[in-house]
């Protein structure tokens, strides 16, 4: 009788150490799966970017490009463009910090707003002629992607947060640093 009551604390924690494994195993792969998700967003917002890069020429040739007259009014686009690029860059290095997402989503916002003032059509009076078609269809069609990308993000930075915030896994969430991560605002 005694040796299975010894026997009983050995069972407890064994079963303890598994689930304990298993749970870590759990928050380690709704972690991996939400940087594979900023990966792809990564890919798309770099997409918006490059589009940028290919519109509007290196100031030194914008005297012979379609876009004169407004170097300043395009520095605007240019000067988001590279606010997004450094805000990816942050973000690739952590892409679950709150703070890292938030100045991604800025970023995302000026580059939206440059887009959009590009677009407009009483914005070509000072600036020289439109954006050509091709542009703003290749940008209304990668916009459409990255709103996907967004929330596929989205949706996995919440799955890392409830599995970290559901008990006992937010025990081993505090032992190993496990920190809740934040999405990006969609863009509707």
């Amino acid at each position: 009788m005694q040796s299975s009551s010894s026997f009983l604390p050995w069972v407890i924690s064994a079963v303890g150490l598994f689930w304990a494994v298993g749970a870590y195993n759990r928050l380690v792969r709704l972690r991996s799966e939400a940087n594979q998700a900023f990966a792809a967003l990564e890919s798309e917002l770099a997409k918006q970017v490059h589009l940028v890069q290919e519109c509007v020429p290196p100031e030194e040739d914008q005297a012979q490009s379609q876009f004169t007259g407004g170097s300043a009014f395009w520095g605007g686009l240019q000067g988001a463009a590279a606010q997004m690029q450094a805000s990816l860059a942050a973000a690739r290095i952590r892409p679950l910090d709150p703070e890292r997402i938030a100045a991604l989503g800025a970023a995302q916002e000026v580059l939206s707003m440059a887009w959009d003032r590009a677009e407009r059509d009483d914005a070509h009076d000072l600036a020289g002629p439109r954006l050509p078609e091709n542009f703003s269809g290749e940008r209304q069609q990668i916009v459409r992607m990255t709103q996907a990308a967004i929330e596929h993000f989205n949706h996995a930075v919440n799955a890392y947060n409830e599995a970290i915030a559901q008990f006992p896994a937010a025990l081993l969430a505090w032992i190993f640093g496990f920190q809740p991560g934040r999405g990006l605002r969609a863009r509707h």
